[in-house]
């Protein structure tokens, strides 16, 4: 159980967030009602209430403990990725089974589990051919907080839940899970598709959580050389912890740096991280003839290539793009890291809020304050 005093800056911040959740309590909402973090148009959203799902067949309810603000999230409140007005936000959740479904098996209710980010039916093309993701067609994988209800709310209805739900082993807490249901998964994946080969050199740009787990995932795969690029100094010394060999400030000279580094060669595998035009042509000026560029950020604007940077399309480069794997074998393949002490994630919560407080962690994530990188958000 992941308890106040584990992520907040203060006694006075653990006070306030105790009080919060004792006023909820108190506030009794009528019967099969409960409280969600509802979109409601561009920068308007908040706490509503709303109908508590019921499973239908092949679905689980669960009611979430734990939860977090991705930087989807934000790219949503922004009006800059659409969504339907009263939309449940959130795609990362721990929780307990609260109902089961027909057809469910293999789940007992009051089972605690990682709702994956992504949930893949499992049967269509996609899913077969292993493009679980993409599920059904584009993007078509994240239902949660995009297409359907998410779980930044007192209850979530989970499609698909024989596929999508992970257990958690006991000796496990909440938070050392929360992470691997989408920003953990999609950082390593993001090394993962980079082909990264044992002994390779590998730039990281943008050190926010999702980087920092790519720079975990390229330490995980092998590579020698691990150059993290960030304009904030904390966050490269935490890409320092999770595997860095090198840290250079993005206002300077990066490329410069990192040619410096790779002796002029340039890098095997070039990882963005951010979204944005400045970093994607870096990373790709970054590369060595050959080289690979892996983009895992979400880009809300137009994207050009410089032809110079690609040698007129002759360099032989490689760009490939990545969404969170879903499923719970992907799940569990990272719990199971988790539990053998392979990776620890923890370090990434700087922050915690109970629900009442989703508008003040909505803030603090996307301005960046107060050396903000995880927010949680605690419910239940």
């Amino acid at each position: 159980m992941l308890h106040g005093d584990l992520f907040a800056n203060s006694r006075e911040e653990v006070n306030t967030m105790q009080l919060a959740l004792e006023e909820r309590k108190t506030k009794q909402l009528p019967h099969g009602l409960m409280w969600a973090n509802v979109f409601r148009a561009s920068g308007k959203f908040g706490l509503e209430e709303k109908v508590i799902p019921r499973a239908g067949v092949g679905e689980a309810v669960i009611q979430v403990r734990l939860t977090t603000i991705c930087g989807t999230d934000i790219h949503i409140v922004r009006g800059e990725y659409p969504v339907r007005e009263g939309l449940t936000l959130g795609h990362e959740a721990v929780g307990v089974i609260h109902e089961l479904g027909a057809g469910m098996t293999g789940y007992r209710v009051g089972q605690r589990v990682l709702v994956g980010a992504i949930t893949p039916c499992g049967q269509c093309e996609a899913c077969l051919a292993g493009d679980r993701s993409q599920c059904g067609g584009a993007l078509g994988g994240w239902r949660l907080g995009n297409t359907m209800d998410g779980v930044q709310a007192e209850y979530a209805l989970i499609p698909y839940a024989q596929a999508n739900l992970a257990a958690i082993p006991e000796s496990l807490s909440d938070a050392q899970v929360l992470l691997l249901a989408d920003i953990a998964s999609t950082g390593f994946a993001a090394a993962e598709r980079g082909k990264i080969r044992l002994g390779d050199s590998v730039a990281v740009f943008a050190q926010g959580p999702i980087g920092l787990c790519a720079t975990l995932g390229a330490r995980l795969m092998g590579a020698s050389e691990i150059i993290a690029v960030d304009s904030d100094p904390n966050r490269l010394k935490m890409a320092q912890r999770f595997g860095a060999t090198t840290v250079v400030l993005s206002e300077g000279d990066a490329l410069a740096e990192i040619r410096e580094v790779t002796e002029g060669r340039g890098v095997d595998v070039a990882i963005e991280a951010l979204g944005i035009q400045e970093t994607f042509e870096r990373a790709l000026r970054a590369l060595r003839p050959g080289g690979t560029l892996s983009s895992v950020g979400v880009y809300s604007g137009h994207l050009q290539v410089p032809l110079d940077a690609i040698g007129a399309g002759l360099a032989d480069h490689t760009i490939v793009t990545t969404l969170c794997p879903g499923g719970k074998e992907r799940m569990s393949r990272l719990i199971r890291l988790v539990r053998t002490h392979r990776i620890d994630l923890t370090p990434l919560f700087t922050h915690v809020h109970p629900l009442e407080e989703i508008d003040q962690a909505y803030k603090r994530f996307a301005a960046r304050a107060d050396g903000v990188l995880k927010v949680a958000i605690r419910i239940s």
